[in-house]
């Protein structure tokens, strides 16, 4: 029965197993399907861990090729140091003229812009009061010679006198006393007399320098007084240049520097001046130094009052190898060029000095000779062992 019952329901049995073969044909998938993906992580993992090839990568480059900008050679050059000046010319040597004594103008002789000579006679002054004032003085003169003389003999006689008993001591020394007093008179009547004969001779008015006259300040006709100034004469032969300098330059400034210096209406003609003093002091306002400089004006081109600006050599050197300020290098304060040697550059330590008043090019004192090339541009691919070619020049057809 139970085999008639089995084949009777056959569906009913194949119901019951058909769940556990679904539910076993998952497991199996999912098994397969977690396995495929594992071993294609595996892959790609083992494809990341190989190094890449870059195809596009080329052989290393040669040397660098430096264009003939990039590159200057050490040249023998005389460099300076300079400070800028400007001021106002003025007269070394100047003076005023003036009456030494009173009366009326009777003549001048000069106008201004009139070059006169020293001891040339200027001006003349009424000199008819000191004539007469002269002529007294003289006459008082006169009489003080004679009382001396009177005096003398009466010294004299009593001497003798004396010398026979016949006066006193006393008598004799009252002849001494007389003669001395008029011996002391006569000086003072001399004294007096040259007192006059002098303000005769300043009533004539001489030029007491040589130079040009700038201003007239009587007229004939006028009254003047002592002390009264009649003209000024200056000197043009020898010019002063005053100009204020910074106090920081000062200890590089020395009497008998040399400045060049220019005026305006003159072109580009230059001008020589000397420094002759330095003033102790700085100036309140600005808190600089005044400058005086002495200029040669032998041929009368500059006049007082002109402006000029000018530089003054503070320090020169005498014709040194130099080098184009562009190619001085730093390095932890170490100073340094580098110097194309052998197809590379080679680094070299170097003892800077002056540099041009344009800061362009700079002395060095130590470690460069002339001839020698140096790289002058700014590439900061390059350093201390970069190779190096310089590049041919071009030929001109």
């Amino acid at each position: 029965m139970s085999v008639i019952t089995q084949s009777r329901h056959p569906d009913r049995v194949r119901g019951r197993l058909k769940p556990w073969l679904i539910g076993l044909l998952i497991v199996f998938l999912a098994a397969a399907g977690g396995t495929g993906v594992w071993i294609a992580a595996q892959g790609d993992a083992t494809a990341a861990a190989k190094p890449a090839v870059d195809k596009s990568a080329k052989a290393p480059a040669g040397p660098l090729e430096l264009a003939a900008a990039d590159v200057a050679t050490v040249e023998l050059r005389a460099l300076s140091r300079r400070l800028p000046l400007s001021g106002s010319l003025t007269p070394l040597v100047q003076a005023t003229v003036k009456s030494r004594v009173s009366g009326d103008v009777l003549e001048m002789r000069v106008r201004e812009g009139q070059a006169v000579q020293k001891g040339e006679v200027l001006a003349r002054i009424d000199i008819r009061n000191l004539g007469a004032q002269l002529d007294a003085q003289r006459a008082s003169l006169d009489k003080a010679r004679a009382d001396l003389a009177l005096a003398r003999v009466n010294r004299d006689t009593n001497a003798k006198m004396l010398e026979q008993k016949f006066i006193s001591q006393n008598a004799y020394d009252s002849a001494q006393s007389a003669y001395d007093a008029a011996a002391a008179t006569v000086k003072v009547a001399e004294a007096q007399a040259r007192v006059a004969q002098i303000g005769l001779d300043d009533a004539v008015v001489r030029a007491p320098i040589s130079g040009i006259v700038s201003q007239r300040m009587a007229q004939p006709g006028e009254k003047v007084s002592p002390d009264a100034p009649l003209l000024s004469i200056v000197d043009l032969s020898r010019l002063e240049l005053e100009a204020p300098a910074p106090a920081s330059e000062i200890p590089s400034v020395k009497l008998g520097q040399t400045a060049r210096f220019k005026v305006g209406g003159y072109g580009d003609r230059q001008f020589a001046a000397t420094v002759e003093r330095i003033n102790p002091a700085t100036d309140a306002g600005t808190r600089s130094i005044k400058l005086y400089l002495s200029v040669d004006n032998a041929d009368g081109a500059l006049r007082g009052g002109m402006f000029a600006q000018g530089e003054l050599v503070l320090d020169q050197s005498v014709p040194s190898p130099t080098v184009p300020t562009s190619a001085i290098r730093s390095d932890a304060g170490v100073t340094y060029v580098l110097v194309v040697d052998g197809g590379k550059l080679v680094r070299r330590t170097v003892t800077l000095g002056l540099k041009t008043d344009d800061a362009s090019f700079v002395e060095v004192r130590e470690g460069l000779s002339v001839g020698t090339q140096v790289l002058s541009a700014k590439i900061d691919a390059l350093n201390d062992g970069s190779a190096v070619s310089l590049a041919k020049p071009a030929v001109v057809n």
